[in-house]
């Protein structure tokens, strides 16, 4: 817990006064500052729970606040060391290394155990400063696969105002990651929740980020092949071309938090 504190303090100081983060200087305000924990669109109930409207309208959580209960690295069946519960957050611990560099040392990208075809799927996030993460969807698991990113495609998260990233115009939070640039910026800064809904269904996709839709396509078509074709993913012969799959949150070496992450079925 010593270690969370320090590393707490650290986001806050960055966040206060707009500068690069001391990890030198280091206390527990972070956590008691209301700020931190402001987001784009606010929760309607208590955070990873089900309100009585969601439960009849066929929401299911898939983080308890508690647990890393149904949860898992990618081809695997347990879930790495590095994604722990703090504060009813599901949080990548990620450790900054001699050289400045940050790594989880057993994180990995976590899959869902269900696979889903149509669906609504909601969460909240924030990144630490200049950090990066993602959603992937219709992930598919097998052997033959050594990252999600290999046939799922990714709404990325981001801190846009100093990941390198940023400078990409399809790299950016909310875009459809190397593809589609979101239609307007509403990103809130790091250390901020941001809303993310998810939606796919019969093959068309929205991505919606603080109450605003910035992605839409749609998946299968000539225009979604050519799509992937002229992206990074253009050798990936199985890129987002499963009818259904997985939803992966992504180890990209930066520290990142969920919570709130509920799906349902369409």
């Amino acid at each position: 817990m010593l270690y969370y504190s320090f590393l707490l303090s650290s986001l806050y100081m960055f966040m206060s006064v707009g500068g690069s983060i001391d990890h030198d200087h280091m206390s527990t305000k972070l956590l008691a500052n209301p700020t931190f924990y402001s987001v784009g669109t606010q929760p309607q109930v208590e955070p990873n729970t089900l309100s009585q409207q969601e439960k009849k309208e066929g929401w299911k959580l898939l983080f308890d606040g508690k647990t890393t209960k149904g949860w898992h690295n990618f081809n695997k069946t347990t879930i790495g060391k590095s994604w722990v519960v703090v504060d009813g957050t599901l949080m990548l611990d990620s450790r900054q290394d001699a050289d400045g560099h940050w790594q989880a040392p057993d994180g990995g990208d976590i899959l869902t155990e269900d696979v889903y075809e149509n669906f609504e799927f909601t969460l909240e996030w924030k990144v630490s400063p200049c950090g990066n993460s993602g959603i992937i969807y219709n992930v598919v698991e097998d052997e033959k696969y050594k990252f999600p990113w290999m046939t799922g495609p990714e709404m990325q998260i981001l801190d846009n105002a100093c990941h390198p990233d940023s400078k990409f115009t399809t790299h950016r939070a909310g875009d459809l990651y190397d593809m589609i640039e979101c239609s307007e910026v509403t990103v809130l800064p790091a250390g901020e929740w941001n809303h993310v809904r998810l939606i796919k269904n019969e093959g068309k996709v929205e991505h919606w980020l603080n109450g605003v839709k910035v992605v839409a396509f749609e998946m299968y078509t000539d225009e979604w092949y050519e799509m992937i074709k002229n992206s990074k993913f253009g050798e990936m012969e199985d890129f987002g071309r499963a009818p259904a799959g997985k939803i992966a949150l992504q180890d990209h070496n930066d520290i990142v938090w969920f919570r709130n992450i509920k799906i349902r079925t369409l």
